[in-house]
C-alpha cells in the first residue's frame, strides 16, 4: 500500500521569468512514472524522528532492528529498490556508514541523525541518474568534453552565482586563510571548488536559481554562492578518509549534483527565502534536495535535463 504524501504546502516559487518547471512544464519534460517520491520523502521524515530517538551508543541494535523494519515499508523499499545497490545493499551500505561513523567538525552529518538523512534523500539522485558513467579519476573530470569550464565563462560576465577556487599551494592557502580572519564574515567559510567545471545544464539550473534568489531578496544580498559541482570518485574517498560525509555513489561523481551555501545568508535575512525557492522547485519536480547544514545538496532531475541544456546553448549563444 502507498504511504500518502504528508510533504509541506508550496514554499515560495520561481518568477515568471524563471524556466523552473511550475506550472508550464512542457510534455516532453514531464517526469516519468516511478516511486512516488514525495511520500519517500516523508517516510524518511517520520523514520528520521526515531532514528533520533536511539542516536545513543548503547541503542545500536534498537537502530538496526529499526532500520530492518521501516526500509521495507512499501514507500522507502520502492526507491531504494530501484537503485543499482537494491534494497538489500542500500540497507547494508547505511549500516556499516553509521557503524563507521564518528563525529567530525568537518562533516556535514554532525549526528547519526544527519548522516541517515544525508543518505537516504541522496538515493533520489542515484535513483535519477543510475544509468549515466561516473567520473572516476581527477583527469577524467579536467579533460571530460561534458563539462565546461566555469572560469571561462565568468570572465565573460556569464554566471549569476559565484564560486571560490580552492588554493593549490600552501601560499594559496595561506593567504585565504588571512582573508578569513581579517574579514570573517565577508564570504561563506568553505574550502572552494577542487574542480571548476560543471556540466553545461547545472550551469543554466544554477544562473536560473541566482537570477530568481536575487528577486526574492533585499538590495545588498550577495548572489547565490555554489560550494560544490562535479567531482571524481577518487576525490570522494579522499572527501570521507578526511572525515565529511561523502556519501558513495554520488550525484556529484555523475556531474549532477551541486551544493548551495545556506547558513551564511542568515546575516542578510535570506536563508529562508532560498530554502523555500529549493525546497519549490523540489516540489516541481525539478530538483532533488538534501539538507546538509551550511550548504544544500540539489541534484538536477532528468526529466528537466533537456530544458535546462536548451537554456545554457540559448544565454551561451551556442
Amino acid at each position: 500500500m502507498r504511504v500518502p504524501s504528508r510533504s509541506p504546502g508550496r514554499q515560495p516559487g520561481p518568477t515568471a521569468t524563471s524556466t523552473a518547471p511550475a506550472r508550464r512544464l512542457p510534455a516532453v519534460d514531464r517526469p516519468a512514472a516511478g516511486p512516488d517520491l514525495a511520500a519517500y520523502r516523508a517516510a524518511v521524515a517520520d523514520l528520521l524522528v526515531e532514528v533520533g530517538a536511539l542516536a545513543d551508543a548503547p541503542s545500536t541494535t534498537a537502530r538496526q532492528v529499526l532500520l530492518d523494519q521501516r526500509l521495507r515499508e512499501p514507500a522507502i523499499a520502492a526507491v531504494l529498490d530501484a537503485t543499482p545497490q537494491g534494497l538489500v545493499g542500500a540497507r547494508e551500505t547505511l549500516l556499516l556508514e553509521m557503524a563507521r561513523y564518528q563525529p567530525n567538525a568537518r562533516s556535514s552529518a554532525h549526528d547519526l541523525t544527519a548522516l541517515v538523512r544525508i543518505f537516504l534523500l541522496s538515493r533520489v539522485d542515484v535513483l535519477w541518474w543510475r544509468d549515466s558513467p561516473t567520473f572516476r579519476t581527477d583527469g577524467q573530470v579536467r579533460t571530460s568534453t561534458e563539462l565546461v569550464d566555469l572560469e571561462w565563462l565568468r570572465r565573460r560576465g556569464l554566471l549569476e552565482f559565484r564560486y571560490r577556487e580552492q588554493p593549490a599551494t600552501v601560499l594559496g592557502r595561506g593567504l585565504q586563510a588571512v582573508r578569513r580572519r581579517v574579514r570573517p564574515g565577508a564570504s561563506p567559510r568553505t574550502a572552494g571548488l577542487l574542480f571548476r567545471r560543471a556540466r553545461r545544464e547545472m550551469i543554466a539550473l544554477l544562473n536560473d536559481l541566482a537570477r530568481e534568489f536575487a528577486t526574492v531578496t533585499r538590495a545588498g544580498t550577495p548572489p547565490l554562492w555554489v560550494t560544490s559541482l562535479a567531482r571524481s570518485a577518487e576525490h570522494q574517498y579522499r572527501l570521507r578518509r578526511l572525515g565529511y560525509a561523502a556519501m558513495v555513489p554520488s550525484g556529484h561523481c555523475l556531474g549532477w549534483a551541486a551544493d548551495v551555501e545556506l547558513d551564511w545568508y542568515e546575516r542578510f535575512g535570506a536563508r529562508t527565502a532560498l530554502a523555500g525557492l529549493l525546497l519549490g522547485r523540489q516540489e516541481a519536480g525539478e530538483i532533488n534536495v538534501v539538507d546538509e547544514g551550511q550548504a544544500w545538496h540539489l541534484c538536477l532531475a532528468p526529466s528537466a535535463r533537456r530544458r535546462y541544456r536548451r537554456a545554457y546553448e540559448a544565454e551561451m549563444g551556442c
